[in-house]
């Protein structure tokens, strides 16, 4: 992937880091080697920004970030993707939790330039127009939320579940989403929610 990246000229996480270091042994030896100065400058100028393409919910997105930009700063602050929420912050509470290649990641916890070529989708990507996906549509009917910071996080764990269960049991849910808090405790519902999306799922 590493090399993938180099060959589109995009910046990744080792050699934004590599750049990093370069730059710092080269301000090192800066009184010695004034002639390297223009060298490091330039080195730092070329790892302070990258323009990636992310592919979101079927739609390509171009955009200008820093190394260090996490996905869900970028679905939040630049793509104005609120749905996806940011809670602790810290890779704890699965708040920002999203789908990418059919697998769930915390957004808080991965670095945009990552994410080029894979296929991410987010809360605002599961419903097909007016038509709520089958898991938001079991949350409403089973009331499995209350302050709702936490709901897609989970909606999005339930629906990655059940695309690769179709027919889980309860300990099968509880694992499934085992990486989201509920700070209200609406467990309960959330795997009832889970089971009868799973049985709408199957019947259609």
């Amino acid at each position: 992937m590493a090399n993938q990246k180099e060959e589109r000229h995009v910046i990744s996480r080792r050699g934004f880091l590599k750049g990093m270091g370069t730059g710092a042994v080269a301000t090192a030896i800066l009184p010695e080697l004034p002639s390297q100065s223009v060298e490091a400058e330039e080195t730092t100028q070329e790892i302070t920004e990258a323009t990636i393409t992310l592919h979101i919910n079927g739609k390509d997105h171009k955009l200008t970030v820093e190394p260090r930009t996490t996905l869900l700063s970028a679905l939040r602050d630049r793509l104005e993707l609120t749905g996806t929420k940011q809670v602790c912050d810290r890779g704890t509470c699965g708040g920002c939790t999203v789908i990418v290649d059919g697998r769930t990641v915390y957004a808080c916890m991965t670095l945009a330039i990552d994410m080029e070529g894979k296929n991410i989708r987010t809360i605002e990507g599961l419903a097909a127009g007016d038509e709520l996906h089958p898991v938001q549509e079991a949350f409403i009917e089973k009331d499995a939320l209350m302050c709702g910071f936490c709901t897609p996080g989970f909606v999005m764990s339930v629906a990655a579940l059940l695309e690769g269960n179709p027919d889980p049991s309860l300990d099968e849910v509880k694992e499934g989403v085992s990486g989201n808090m509920c700070r209200c405790g609406t467990y309960p519902r959330v795997f009832e929610a889970a089971l009868a999306a799973a049985q709408q799922m199957r019947g259609a």
